[in-house]
């Protein structure tokens, strides 16, 4: 008798390799179905988010085809939607990789918890991350909360070789229905952006591969010293590749190795920020209200602002301060940002404009194609002083002393920003058609002040941070 399958349920692991959970379902040799399922989490997603994500599903099912094998889409509630697929398909089984997000963990127990009550297996496994957070701890047995003494422990820990991928996958004798991507309209919030953003992204298990060793073949020499100067194309770029998982952590954490080894002076500090991406999963795990509050919870009474017209036009990358502008207007043109330019546009925001860390961490979850929840809301909170390892006194970055250290020659501030150039840059001028057209802007609009000045907003921040359980709202 034929066995039954194996449902293989892809979340944020759209690659072949080094895969878990597909490697045990194929070793039993019994038939697979990979779905995918678009459900809460999926709709909750940011514009540019969803939008990516469903470029990745589509190349995705493209390489599964070649494995004799197929994707199958479903739209509704993933409980819902596994329980009809196991009906119509004589499946027992379901395997997927852990996430470490609260909301889609407590979604898995319940999954996995009701499953085994209709008298199926549920099996999850790992590969999104390289060490599984409750895996990390001190001598103490706690968990980190500072990332260096985080890095020592882990930088010397095993970690397994990457699986090759199956060369073909045992197919069910049929196939059940599938919805089509297209009718999801995954991307139906990035309108004409779309079409400006698509050229920057690298899609798929191949892309992000190539990637890789791009970086390996020159830029990972000097990516110590060269990775805080955004004109150059000296960084991996893999977090919009690891966000989607089309290439596993233990593929890049072993050719970093590699590097190391062979004597590439900027491996390790590449590891480092690799072991970063860990770390926020490691807090996100022990300390999840990391996500959507105040970290340390002395900042609850801190008087930051709301929402609010300033912070509007940092949004719209037209705040007066070139560097903190052409980060902004990066992102609206590439998808991405460089590391420099978030860590100056978040301090810009929370700092010299005095607003929620919340706001940006919101607007960066709807316009970045590499947004990773645990990342975007450590990376947030530790600008904005109320996180993990904060100094708020000494991480007021300075836009304009930024800009004369890291981009001396203006080719980052004139790349992305055309009202500063006779004749702008073809992607400076793409910024106007990739921004939302309710927000009436062209080319032919006026470059604008300063919003505040650089010294008095330093200033102002420096005395709520003195006072900042008892500073009055009425400072602003």
């Amino acid at each position: 008798m034929t066995q039954p399958p194996i449902i293989i349920w892809f979340r944020r692991d759209l690659r072949l390799s080094d895969l878990p959970m597909l490697a045990a379902a194929h070793e039993t040799g019994r038939p697979i179905i990979p779905v995918f399922i678009c459900d809460e989490e999926v709709a909750a997603l940011g514009a540019a988010a969803r939008w990516r994500l469903g470029l990745s599903i589509e190349i995705f099912s493209q390489s599964l085809l070649s494995m004799n094998s197929r994707l199958i889409l479903r739209k509704g509630n993933s409980f819902d939607e596994i329980k009809k697929l196991i009906v119509e398909t004589g499946a027992e089984s379901v395997h997927w990789s852990r996430s470490y997000v609260p909301a889609t963990q407590e979604r898995d127990r319940l999954i996995k918890s009701g499953l085994k009550a209709l008298g199926h297996s549920a099996t999850s496994y790992e590969g999104h991350v390289l060490f599984e957070p409750w895996t990390v701890s001190t001598k103490e047995g706690g968990f980190y909360r500072v990332y260096t003494p985080f890095w020592r422990s882990v930088a010397q820990r095993a970690v397994p070789e990457p699986v090759p991928a199956p060369k073909a996958l045992c197919a069910p004798a049929q196939w059940p229905q599938s919805d089509r991507l297209d009718d999801w309209a995954l991307g139906g919030e990035m309108c004409c952006g779309a079409a400006v953003v698509r050229p920057y992204q690298a899609v798929g298990e191949a892309a992000a591969i190539g990637r890789l060793n791009r970086f390996l073949g020159g830029p990972i020499g000097p990516y110590k010293e060269a990775r805080d100067f955004p004109e150059f194309d000296a960084t991996s770029r893999l977090s919009e590749n690891l966000t989607y998982g089309e290439v596993s952590p233990r593929m890049v954490w072993h050719a970093g190795q590699a590097a190391l080894r062979s004597g590439f002076a900027g491996a390790e500090h590449f590891l480092k920020e690799l072991v970063w991406r860990e770390f926020a999963y490691h807090l996100c795990h022990h300390t999840p209200h990391i996500l959507h509050r105040n970290w340390r919870a002395e900042w609850d009474a801190f008087p930051w602002r709301g929402d609010n017209e300033d912070a509007e036009k940092w949004r719209r990358g037209m705040t007066g301060e070139p560097f903190v502008d052409a980060a902004m207007r990066e992102m609206y043109v590439t998808g991405t940002m460089h590391n420099r330019g978030r860590m100056i546009v978040a301090s810009y925001l929370t700092k010299h404009l005095m607003t929620d860390w919340r706001v940006g961490l919101a607007w960066f979850a709807q316009c970045l194609t590499d947004w990773d929840p645990a990342a975007n809301a450590m990376g947030w909170q530790w600008a904005a002083g109320s996180g993990p390892d904060a100094s708020p006194y000494f991480r007021i970055f300075n836009p304009q002393g930024q800009a004369e250290r890291f981009d001396q020659n203006k080719a980052y501030r004139h790349r992305f920003i055309a009202e500063l150039s006779a004749r702008p840059s073809a992607e400076a001028a793409a910024y106007f058609d990739a921004v939302p057209k309710k927000w009436q802007l062209d080319i032919a609009t006026p470059y604008p002040d300063r919003l505040i000045d650089l010294a008095q907003g330093r200033e102002r921040a420096l005395a709520a941070y003195a006072n900042r359980v008892t500073a009055p709202k009425a400072l602003f």
